[in-house]
């Protein structure tokens, strides 16, 4: 799994970091997602796509 994110997308609703907070975060200065773990182990894979879904901006791309 690969995991990339579109900054100038994001809106700082924060659903990424409440689905998988070992692999999404947000910058302090305005809440935009900051990627943490480009390819997360399998164990994380299931909340990394949760929070993809549930992104408004779809901001959050996975490529298995």
């Amino acid at each position: 799994m690969k995991v990339t994110v579109e900054q100038d997308k994001c809106i700082a609703a924060g659903h990424c970091v409440m689905h998988a907070a070992a692999v999404f975060d947000q910058r302090d200065e305005d809440g935009v997602v900051e990627l943490l773990e480009e390819n997360p182990p399998a164990e994380l894979a299931d909340d990394v796509r949760q929070a993809a879904t549930m992104c408004p901006a779809m901001a959050i791309h996975v490529a298995e």
